[in-house]
Parts: C-alpha cells; sequence; structure tokens
C-alpha cells in the first residue's frame, strides 16, 4: 500500500463530528508518526501503521465498499472480524460512506441476514457460508488477515477476496452522499448509536479514562472486543492518542514491549510502572 498522506478523510469533507472526522485530525496532528501498532504473538507479528498509511487503507475500503458493493448513508455493514489493524480501516472505511455498522456474534445469531455487506475473517466463512442464503442480496467478503495485507489462500467459497480487490481501489474517496450525523452508525445488540454521537460517545469515554493528546496506549485484545470499537479505536482517535492492539498477548512480553513501544497507559493489561486506564487508585 502507498503510504504517502492520503487526503481521504478530508476529501468530501465530512463534519468533523464524524468518525472520519477523527482520522483527519490525526493527519493533521502528525501524519508520519505511529499511529496503530499491531502486534500477535501467536504469530510474532508486528505491523506498524502511521496515520497516513490508515488513511490510504480507509480510503481504499470505503472505495470498495462504495463502488463495489453500492454502500452509502441507509446501508449496513456487518462484521465478522477480531480486534486488527484491517478491522480499524474497515471500521473507518464504512463509516466515512456513511454506513451503519452491525458488531455481533453474526454466525451464531444470525444477525447478518439483514445487512448489506458482510466482512469476515476467513476463518469465520465457514459458518456464514452455511446460513448465507444463495439467493440473499448481501455480498460476502473475507480477509485473510495477513500481516502484509496479502490475500486468502486455501480458500474455495463464494466470498470475495478483500485483499486481493481493494488494492485496485483509489487513494481519495469521495462520498457519493454526504454522511448523515444522525443516521445509524454503530448496532450492538439492541443498542444503536448515530454516527454524529459515535464521536461524542468517544470523547466522553476518553475524559472518563482520562486519555490525553500523545498518549501511547497498550490495549489487549480480549478487553477491546468486549469494549467495542468507540471503547478500543475512536476513545483513542478522539483524545489524539496511539494505539499499541496485543493479540494473544505473552505477559512476559508485555514490560519490554511498553517500553519499546513508549506505552503510557494500559487497557485491559497491567504493566508494572504504566498507569492502567479505567483503574482508580
Amino acid at each position: 500500500m502507498p503510504t504517502t498522506p492520503s487526503p481521504a478523510a478530508d476529501a468530501g469533507r465530512p463534519q468533523e463530528t464524524m468518525p472520519a472526522g477523527l482520522l483527519a485530525a490525526a493527519l493533521r496532528r502528525s501524519s508520519a508518526t505511529p499511529l496503530l501498532t499491531s502486534y500477535d504473538d501467536a504469530t510474532d507479528e508486528r505491523v506498524e501503521l502511521s496515520a497516513a498509511t490508515l488513511a490510504n487503507w480507509v480510503a481504499k475500503t470505503a472505495n470498495l465498499l462504495q463502488d463495489e458493493c453500492d454502500v452509502g448513508p441507509g446501508s449496513t455493514v456487518a462484521l465478522a472480524l477480531p480486534v486488527h489493524w484491517q478491522t480499524a480501516a474497515v471500521l473507518l472505511g464504512a463509516w466515512s460512506c456513511g454506513a451503519a455498522v452491525l458488531d455481533t456474534a453474526l454466525e451464531d445469531e444470525g444477525r447478518a441476514a439483514g445487512a448489506d455487506v458482510v466482512l469476515a475473517a476467513q476463518d469465520r466463512l465457514p459458518a456464514l457460508e452455511e446460513a448465507h442464503d444463495d439467493a440473499s442480496a448481501t455480498e460476502l467478503w473475507g480477509l485473510s488477515l495477513h500481516p502484509l495485507g496479502l490475500g486468502m489462500t486455501g480458500y474455495s467459497g463464494a466470498a470475495r477476496d478483500f485483499a486481493v480487490e481493494v488494492r485496485t481501489h483509489g487513494d481519495v474517496f469521495f462520498p457519493y452522499r454526504e454522511p448523515d450525523p444522525a443516521g445509524p452508525g454503530l448496532l450492538v445488540g439492541e443498542a444503536s448509536l448515530s454516527l454524529g454521537s459515535l464521536t461524542s460517545a468517544a470523547a466522553e469515554l476518553a475524559g472518563r479514562l482520562g486519555l490525553t493528546e500523545g498518549d501511547r496506549i497498550l490495549v489487549d485484545e480480549r478487553t477491546a472486543a468486549e469494549a467495542g470499537p468507540v471503547a478500543w479505536l475512536l476513545a483513542p482517535l478522539a483524545a489524539g492518542a496511539s494505539l499499541v492492539l496485543c493479540r494473544n498477548a505473552a505477559p512476559d512480553r508485555l514490560a519490554s514491549r511498553a517500553a519499546a513501544e513508549r506505552v503510557t497507559a494500559t487497557l485491559g493489561i497491567r504493566v508494572e510502572g504504566v498507569r492502567e486506564l479505567g483503574r482508580r487508585g
């Protein structure tokens, strides 16, 4: 992926109160410094994205959703994805289009039936395909979650390969229809947040957690999955902080990782000498 600064979040100038505006603000603060670093201790992966690189992924994702799937205001994009750097790009891409994100256990609850598009990790595709009606208008996309953004291997199902096709889309995103702040932005269970209230909720949460601009936050995957994307993605962006996501975190690596990444706070992880967000005393 190109790593030059992209005006993706500024194109079309979504309101600064929208999720895309949080990424635009990160680009203005510093386009080249690390914004999201992702570790997986089960595979020894480490991926680092600057604000410019993340914005590039977001623009390509939004263009794919808009051009290939006709996603826009009023659309619903369902996710069956773990807490991951590619999930961050998909979330911000869907919100850039003005779509609502359905974040739930899709294959267990059959919730994907009402979605226009489903994006799922490759290992979750079989269960989704089993429940997927061939006559359904729902688009199904698979993500390999490869650290270099490569396509799926060993897969022969009906889902389209996100990584292969997203690369062909533009680095700048212009929505055909402007996102509506009052439109639905996140659907979790029976709860719903509008696109506009996502950023206000993120800013409020950032304040309650004590996040400040310049913080670098070490985030545990399990805590992030339970808390949801407002907590693990939008609240840090709203505060002007950067993220270090840890999947399958090895406890004996955390202290050295926090030091190497210059972590100033943790979420769902205890590291001696580093403040733990959400914990008093």
